[in-house]
């Protein structure tokens, strides 16, 4: 395997250690950091089983949650559980897979490839086509889960892995309803910037892109993004996206795994991919939540009116959350499981 030479580019803040904010998950047998998390398989509870699987020859980890008194002789709906940028399977995708398994379902949330803890060289890459194929792989995966009911399974994708999601049911008809949480479309901010920031300068960025692959071919990773920061830092951020957003990651449900960090050359796939493209081919139920004062919920405003041949479609906002509220403060998750649980027992 060749050996990279680790080249940091951008690294927008002050470097610090997080070591002192993975308390919780160290705490945790399964280093879940949610709250509520498990801390120990019970019988006739809901139970947490840590799984690995290969998909395109990369190692994925991930944790699949059976609903209490799971009985493997008899068949389960499914979901599989696609997390936010930057995320991994042990924050917001494993509460979500957690709730919904104590509603009975069979869930699965996974690291993505190159990302968390599954393999994956040069670290971080984070191209479309492996974050949708990474969708695809978890449902080929949960189809063989024994207890699955092949005829009802659905998938909920948050934040990034809500664009992904979108991406992958457009062609994956095995899943059978569709749900996003605070819709990112990466490549459409990868491309213009947040909220259509940096419309100016896309060409600048696809040649630092292109000339970061030049220099990965030659053996040099270069990496964009956000390593660490201070508390000061966070502070004078503007957006509630990215403020709120570094609290989480890197304080509240900080864990070793998750990172903010990208190789540049990604951005030459992230640039020229956009989630809402080819939305007609949805032709599953759909349901797409959003903070009614999250600063992303243009990306889900523009999907939406484009899935004009899904089965049922419905747009549900959140009242009073932002973007990274919907994924633990306990009054907003309660009221996107309740969307959940009304959605998938309807459609599963």
């Amino acid at each position: 395997m060749k050996k990279f030479a680790l080249i940091i580019l951008i690294i927008a803040f002050t470097s610090m250690t997080n070591a002192q904010y993975y308390k919780k998950a160290e705490q945790n047998p399964f280093t879940l950091v949610y709250d509520g998390a498990i801390t120990e398989n019970i019988k006739d509870k809901v139970n947490i089983h840590p799984v690995s699987y290969k998909i395109n020859g990369i190692e994925v980890v991930a944790n699949v949650y059976t609903p209490a008194n799971y009985d493997a002789s008899k068949k389960y709906p499914a979901i599989v559980v696609a997390h936010p940028n930057g995320g991994i399977k042990e924050q917001t995708a494993g509460l979500y897979a957690q709730h919904l398994a104590e509603l009975g379902y069979i869930t699965i949330a996974f690291d993505a490839a190159f990302q968390g803890g599954s393999g994956g060289e040069p670290r971080h890459t984070d191209k479309p086509f492996y974050r949708v194929d990474d969708i695809h792989g978890a449902a080929d995966f949960i189809l063989q889960f024994s207890g699955v009911d092949e005829n009802r399974v659905g998938v909920l994708g948050i934040c990034g892995g809500g664009g992904y999601t979108l991406k992958a049911a457009q062609s994956d008809k095995r899943l059978k309803a569709v749900a996003t949480l605070s819709m990112f479309n990466s490549g459409e901010v990868r491309r213009n910037g947040f909220q259509n920031s940096q419309l100016n300068t896309i060409q600048e960025r696809l040649k630092l892109a292109s000339d970061a692959r030049s220099q990965e071919a030659e053996g040099k990773i270069i990496y964009g993004g956000v390593e660490s920061i201070s508390d000061e830092e966070i502070a004078k951020i503007t957006t509630d996206l990215y403020r709120e957003g570094y609290e989480y990651y890197y304080r509240t449900h900080a864990h070793k795994n998750s990172t903010f960090l990208y190789t540049m050359s990604s951005m030459m796939n992230l640039m020229t991919w956009d989630a809402n493209t080819n939305m007609d081919l949805i032709n599953q139920p759909l349901l797409m939540m959003a903070g009614s004062k999250a600063d992303t919920k243009y990306m889900t405003d523009e999907a939406f009116p484009n899935t004009i041949n899904a089965k049922t479609k419905e747009l549900f906002l959140i009242d009073g959350a932002t973007h990274i509220q919907t994924y633990w403060k306990p009054e907003y998750v309660q009221q996107v499981v309740e969307k959940l649980r009304d959605f998938f027992g309807k459609n599963l």
